[in-house]
Formats: C-alpha cells, sequence, structure tokens
C-alpha cells in the first residue's frame, strides 16, 4: 500500500493568524501531477508553501499533517524535508558562476572535484547550456537564468517541487518556453508539484487539479 502514500499530502492542513483560519487544505498530489493552487493576492497562497517548506512567518500557527513518500515532515526543519521551491525570481548567487552556482546545490554524496564538475557539466548540457561553467549569471538571459535556477533545484534532489508563481514576470513565448522545462523534468523525475499562480494559463499548461483560495 506504499504506493497510495508516495507524492506529497496536505492531511487536514489549516494555518491560522490571531485564531482566524486563513487556509484549510487537504490535498493529495502523486509523483509527476501538478496541483495548482490559485487566489487574489493576500489570501493565502504563498503562506501555504511556507507551511510546506517549514518556513512559516511568525504570527502563523499550522495544524494537521505535511507527509512525503509517506514520511511525516511536519516537524522536520527545512533543510531535511527534501522539498524544492522556485521562485519569481531566479535568485542565482551573483558572487558565483554559473556553475558555482549549481554546484552549491550538488548533495554531499558527490564526492571529488573531478565527479563535482561532471555533473555540473552534465546538467548544464541539459538546460542548453553547456560550456557556461565560468559565466557570470548576469550575462544570461532571462530564460537561460530560469532554466539554471530550476536545475539547481534539481540536483539538490528534492522529493517535491513547490513554484510561487515563476513563470510571471516572463513575456509571453518565454513563459510558454520555461513552463514547458519546468514541467517535463518535474513528470520525468516524478516529483509531485504544487504550483502557486494567478494565471489560469499557468494552471491550464499543469494539466492537473485546481484548488481555489478565498
Amino acid at each position: 500500500m506504499r504506493g497510495m502514500s508516495m507524492g506529497l499530502q496536505l492531511a487536514g492542513l489549516r494555518i491560522s493568524r490571531g485564531g482566524a483560519a486563513l487556509v484549510q487544505l487537504e490535498a493529495h498530489v502523486r509523483p509527476g501531477e501538478v496541483l495548482s493552487v490559485m487566489g487574489p493576492s493576500g489570501v493565502g497562497k504563498s503562506t501555504l508553501l511556507a507551511a510546506i517548506m517549514g518556513t512559516l512567518a511568525p504570527g502563523f500557527t499550522m495544524t494537521g499533517q505535511v507527509r512525503l513518500d509517506g514520511r511525516d515532515i511536519t516537524a522536520l526543519p527545512p533543510e531535511a524535508r527534501r522539498v524544492g521551491i522556485l521562485y519569481q525570481e531566479e535568485l542565482l548567487f551573483p558572487h558565483l558562476s554559473v556553475g558555482g552556482n549549481l554546484a552549491f546545490a550538488l548533495p554531499r554524496s558527490v564526492r571529488g572535484r573531478a565527479a563535482r564538475r561532471a555533473r555540473v557539466a552534465a546538467a548544464l548540457a541539459e538546460i542548453g547550456l553547456q560550456g557556461a561553467e565560468a559565466r557570470d549569471p548576469a550575462t544570461l538571459s532571462g530564460g537561460q537564468k530560469a532554466r539554471v535556477a530550476l536545475m539547481r533545484m534539481l540536483l539538490a534532489e528534492p522529493r517535491a517541487l513547490l513554484l510561487d508563481e515563476p513563470f510571471s514576470r516572463l513575456d509571453a513565448a518565454l513563459r510558454a518556453q520555461v513552463r514547458a522545462v519546468v514541467f517535463d523534468r518535474a513528470r520525468a523525475k516524478g516529483l509531485p508539484v504544487l504550483l502557486v499562480t494567478h494565471d489560469a494559463a499557468d494552471a491550464q499548461a499543469a494539466g492537473g487539479d485546481v484548488v481555489h483560495l478565498t
């Protein structure tokens, strides 16, 4: 029955502020599926992501459980949850090269300089940026930055992916391209995805269930 519990489960999740319920959600996002969460600004979408990440701000309280692949991660610190997140901004480290940004995310199990360099080179090839290890992130286009941010997150080997409107700052053509890359990679790796968005086109492209917060 373990297969039934794989993915991201929000069991009786309730987030409150000042005693008033802000978000209430029951959901099971299976590996390779996308759950889109929509709603107006201030309704609690980003707060929901913070609760899943384990970074809920002071003043908010949460009850219920966050489970990942059958494991209760509700009380774990953020770094132990194996949940990746992409934001509206790429947040690449400006003091590191493109290769340095990717190497930062590599797990400790990848040992040795040669092995780490090989993993970074393979990751850049996968996103069409072969040989870009030494480039300054500031020289990348918007789409290239988005792909590097995605690959950096994937190299950390998360078991679930949260998307906090990561496509909203891109123009229409680039938005469709980057959106396809993100969803394709997530499906290929069997990651459950929770997408927060204002844009119905994002939710439609995701192809999964949609929850509206009010």
